[in-house]
């Protein structure tokens, strides 16, 4: 390997690999050292040394008195140079491989930018630049399509050291990447004046992003928009048109499950701390504005508030059937009644575990379809239930 040769692997494994110039000198003298001895048997202290300015190689042997002359060896043939040649491209990977893992292992939650350039299977690999990370399967956003060459930004959700080198994994559909998108465009979330308190998502179809200003004097809702609405555009742009819904944080439940919901206008909301449950009553006219499509709405608003969120028609509101279906509805899911007994019992009249509970054995037991022991059953299910809801047994 004469010197123009060396200057050139050097080169481009600096501009192309991105590997230090004197880290793989190094590695290319101690692969060279390591080949020149095994053919030079009897040359145990020689020491090679490449010129750093002309490429030039020069090999330097010790003396009894501690000295060095320079020596050139003797058998560095083809054999040690191709030993040489492979033994300096397996130190190159590994210091590449040692490079790309100091680099990336503390960005894990960064957002990065790289070039798709194949597919293994469902996997997106994704070239950052002397680096490749792998974008899995699970990461994907299920409504998003990839082209090799496509320029494409992403999530660093996890760095490793595997054997085979740095394992770098990439996503699009965790819900820190919509954080990270509001940090790099919101500047009041990045310098602190505001916080982000919660994120739900649905990648691809819809997220809910609960903010808070700790500066009376920023709305957290209006700087997440933006001017004209840029900010916010410029986010779900990137996410391909996904939809987010901007929430103002609220340390009080109930707040914060009207503001989640919003635009929907509800007529009640009661939470229960010790189910965690908060019970939502609309107008019939709001019912499927509350709940979204497919129920995407109330969906994410729990996992939003991390509260289960139970959105109701409000009685009132509803016509005779409606009431009927309700009521059939609730007596159903009592263990010990069951659907078929709830539409008996709601036919002749009760309609509620305190009126089951009010009546006498003999009123349920008159019901032609239900006979006595039925009723006694019946009974014993509906106090049951009262007293796990209530912790006390109807008068």
């Amino acid at each position: 390997m004469n010197p123009a040769e060396l200057k050139a692997v050097v080169e481009y494994m600096e501009s192309e690999r991105g590997v230090d110039r004197e880290v793989i000198i190094k590695a290319i003298e101690s692969a060279l050292q390591s080949a020149t001895e095994k053919a030079e048997d009897d040359d145990d202290h020689l020491r090679l040394e490449i010129n750093r300015k002309t490429f030039e190689i020069k090999a330097f042997k010790t003396l009894s008195d501690g000295s060095e002359i320079e020596s050139t060896p003797r058998r560095l043939g083809r054999i040690a140079a191709q030993t040489a040649k492979q033994t300096i491209m397996q130190k190159i990977r590994m210091a590449e491989k040692e490079r790309v893992f100091e680099e990336f292992r503390d960005r894990t939650g960064e957002v990065v930018t790289g070039t798709v350039t194949r597919f293994d299977r469902s996997d997106v690999i994704i070239d950052l630049d002397h680096a490749e990370a792998v974008m899995p399967s699970k990461e994907r956003v299920p409504t998003e399509e990839y082209e090799i060459g496509e320029r494409i930004r992403a999530y660093i959700a996890d760095v490793r050291e595997r054997e085979r080198g740095p394992e770098i994994t990439l996503s699009r559909q965790h819900p820190d990447f919509v954080r990270r998108l509001f940090e790099l465009e919101v500047s009041e979330i990045n310098d602190g004046t505001m916080e982000i308190k919660g994120i739900a998502r649905e990648a691809g179809y819809r997220s809910k992003v609960a903010v808070i200003s700790h500066d009376d004097r920023v709305d957290p809702v209006g700087a997440c928009v933006g001017m004209r609405g840029m900010r916010v555009k410029n986010i779900v742009r990137e996410l391909s048109g996904e939809k987010i819904d901007i929430v103002r944080w609220s340390d009080d439940i109930n707040t914060l499950i009207t503001n989640s919901l919003a635009p929907a206008r509800l007529k009640h909301v009661e939470a229960d701390e010790d189910t965690q449950t908060v019970v939502v009553t609309v107008e019939a006219d709001q019912l499927s504005l509350a709940i979204g499509k497919r129920g995407q709405n109330a969906r994410l608003t729990s996992k939003l508030t991390g509260w289960r969120v139970d959105i109701q028609k409000d009685e009132e509101s509803m016509d005779f059937e409606e009431r009927v279906a309700v009521a059939v509805t609730k007596l159903a899911a009592v263990e010990g009644i069951g659907t078929e007994f709830a539409e008996h019992l709601v036919f002749s009249g009760f309609l509620t575990l305190e009126g089951i509970l009010a009546a006498d054995l003999s009123d349920l037991a008159s019901i032609e379809e239900i006979s006595g022991e039925q009723a006694q059953n019946i009974w014993n299910a509906a106090e049951t239930a009262y007293t796990k809801e209530h912790g006390e047994i109807a008068e």
